[in-house]
C-alpha cells in the first residue's frame, strides 16, 4: 500500500530532480523548486542575519548559528514527522495532503517574524513593543515576495500559514499540526536542542535518540496531538532531560544571563528614542549600531560597549537566589515586572551609594526570569500490553519529578550582577541582601497580611 503523502514532492526523496542544501552536522536537507523559491525570498533571507542564541556567543564562541539554519532543520524534521505519522491511519484520516503541505511551509516559516535579540526584548514586556507574530503577518502580507511565492508555487494563502503558526482554535487537523510545530516533542525542539548543543560545543542537547523517538510517533487518542508508542518512552525521557540541562547549562548559564541582562537594560534606557517598526526590520549588525548610537554619551554606553565594543566586558555575578537558596527573595523578585525590577535596581544603587559604595547609575543590574513559564512536558504513551493510553509522567519518574517541580524554578535563578570594575566583597553582598529583604520580601509580607 502506498504512503498517503507520497505525492507531496518534498517527500519524494528518491526523485532525481531533488536538490539538497547541507547544514551542520552533515545534514542534507531536500529542496524542491518551490521550497527554494521560499528560501530565496528576501523576507526569508533576512534570517541569515538573526542569530539563534543572541548573546550566548559571548560565552560559547561557536554559538553564531542563525535562524536561517534552524528553519531549514525544522523544515527537514517536518518531512520526517509527516512520513512517520503517515503510517498511522488516524493521522491520514485527520490531516489531508494539502494540510500536510501547509505544515511543511509553516515549519519553514515558523520563525519568519523574529528580529535580532527578539526573545530578550519581548521578555521585557514593554508598552508599545509589538510581538514577533505581528511581523510574521507583515512579512506574509499580500504583495510580499513570500506571499506571491506561496500562492503561485504552492496554491496556499498566507492566512493558512498564520492560522497554524499563531491561531488558537480550529479543527482537529489544525490542533494536531500545531502540536507538531509547538508541543512536547515538536519539530522545533527536536532541532534546536541538537543544533544549539552542537554549536555551543556541549553534549547535553544531543544525548537523546532522535531516530528512535521519531520512529515511535503516533497520533494521540483524541487525534488532536502527538503521542508516542512505548518504544519511544526512553528517548522521550532523555529529550526531557536534555532540555532541562540545556536550560541549566546554556540558556540560563550565569554569564549568558549577564550579557542578556546588560542588553535588556541598555535597550530599556534608550528604547523611547528608537522606532520599533524600523528597528525590528534591521539586521543584527544594524540593530547593534542603532543601539550603540542611541547610548553614546550616556551611562548606557558602558553597557553597550561591554557587549559590542572591541573588548568584552561582561558584568559579574554578585548574589544569586533560587527556589532552594533564599527562596523568599527568589519568589518575591521573580514576581516583579521588568520595569519594576529596573526601579528596584535603581533604588538599590542609590542605597548603596549612601552606604559608601562607589557605583555609577547602571553598575548594578537585577536579572529575574520573565513572568511567563515554560510549557510543562505532557505526552501520552500508547501501551500495547494491555492496549491503553497512559501519560508519560505516570510511567517515568524523571518526567514526573519535573512535572511536580516547576521546570523554571529548577533551572532559572534571580541574580544581581555588577560592573566588573566594582569590587565584590562580603560587605557589598550583605548590603544588597539586607536591602532586598527589607524592601521586597517585607513589602510582599505586608501586602499579604493586608489582603
Amino acid at each position: 500500500m502506498s504512503h498517503p503523502f507520497s505525492q507531496i514532492p518534498e517527500l519524494q526523496l528518491s526523485s532525481d530532480s531533488m536538490g539538497v542544501i547541507r547544514i551542520p552536522t552533515e545534514q542534507d536537507v531536500p529542496l524542491t523548486g518551490r521550497v527554494r523559491a521560499l528560501i530565496d525570498a528576501a523576507e526569508f533571507q533576512r534570517l541569515r542575519q538573526v542569530t539563534q542564541l543572541a548573546l550566548a556567543s559571548r560565552v560559547y564562541p561557536g554559538a553564531v548559528h542563525t535562524r536561517f539554519e534552524h528553519a531549514l532543520g525544522v523544515y527537514h524534521n517536518a518531512l520526517r514527522y509527516i512520513w512517520q505519522l503517515g503510517q498511522d491511519p488516524n493521522f491520514a484520516a485527520t490531516v489531508t495532503p494539502r494540510d500536510a503541505e501547509v505544515l511543511i511551509v509553516s515549519a519553514l516559516l515558523h520563525d519568519i517574524g523574529h528580529w535580532p535579540f527578539c526573545h530578550p526584548i519581548e521578555d521585557m514586556d514593554l508598552p508599545g513593543m509589538p510581538p514577533h507574530e505581528t511581523f510574521a503577518r507583515e512579512f506574509l502580507q499580500d504583495g510580499s515576495e513570500l506571499a506571491n511565492v506561496l500562492q503561485a508555487e504552492w496554491g496556499i494563502h498566507p492566512d493558512e500559514i498564520l492560522d497554524v503558526l499563531n491561531g488558537e482554535s480550529g479543527s482537529r487537523s489544525t490542533q494536531l499540526r500545531r502540536s507538531i510545530l509547538s508541543g512536547p516533542i515538536d519539530i522545533d525542539k527536536m532541532d534546536y536542542l541538537v543544533r544549539d548543543s552542537q554549536h555551543c560545543g556541549v553534549p547535553y542537547g544531543r544525548n537523546f535518540d532522535r531516530n528512535r523517538l521519531i520512529g515511535a510517533l503516533v497520533v494521540n487518542e483524541a487525534a488532536d496531538g502527538l503521542a508516542i508508542t512505548s518504544k519511544g518512552r526512553t528517548a522521550a525521557e532523555m529529550m526531557v532531560f536534555a532540555r532541562y540541562v540545556m536550560f541549566s547549562e546554556v540558556y540560563w548559564h550565569h554569564a549568558v544571563r549577564a550579557a542578556t541582562c546588560m542588553l535588556a537594560r541598555a535597550f530599556y534606557e534608550v528604547h523611547a528614542d528608537l522606532d520599533p517598526a524600523t528597528l525590528f526590520r534591521m539586521t543584527e549588525p544594524e540593530l547593534i549600531g542603532a543601539l550603540c548610537r542611541a547610548a553614546a554619551g550616556t551611562e548606557t554606553a558602558r553597557l553597550a560597549e561591554g557587549l559590542f565594543g572591541a573588548r568584552r566586558n561582561l558584568y559579574k555575578r554578585l548574589v544569586e537566589f533560587s527556589i532552594s537558596q533564599q527562596s523568599d527573595l527568589y519568589q518575591s523578585i521573580r514576581s516583579l515586572s521588568y520595569v519594576e525590577s529596573v526601579q528596584l535596581a535603581v533604588r538599590l544603587t542609590q542605597h548603596l551609594r549612601k552606604g559608601g559604595f562607589e557605583l555609577a547609575d547602571a553598575d548594578l543590574l537585577i536579572d529575574a526570569p520573565p513572568l511567563h513559564r515554560e510549557v510543562e512536558f505532557r505526552v501520552d504513551v500508547r501501551m500495547t500490553r494491555p492496549d491503553r493510553w497512559q501519560p508519560l509522567r505516570e510511567l517515568s519518574p524523571i518526567v514526573d519529578a519535573m512535572a511536580r517541580t516547576q521546570f523554571d524554578d529548577c533551572v532559572k535563578k534571580v541574580r544581581v550582577f555588577v560592573h566588573p570594575d566594582v569590587e565584590r566583597c562580603d560587605r557589598l553582598e550583605s548590603a544588597v541582601v539586607d536591602f532586598l529583604h527589607t524592601n521586597v520580601v517585607s513589602t510582599d509580607t505586608a501586602r499579604s497580611s493586608q489582603s
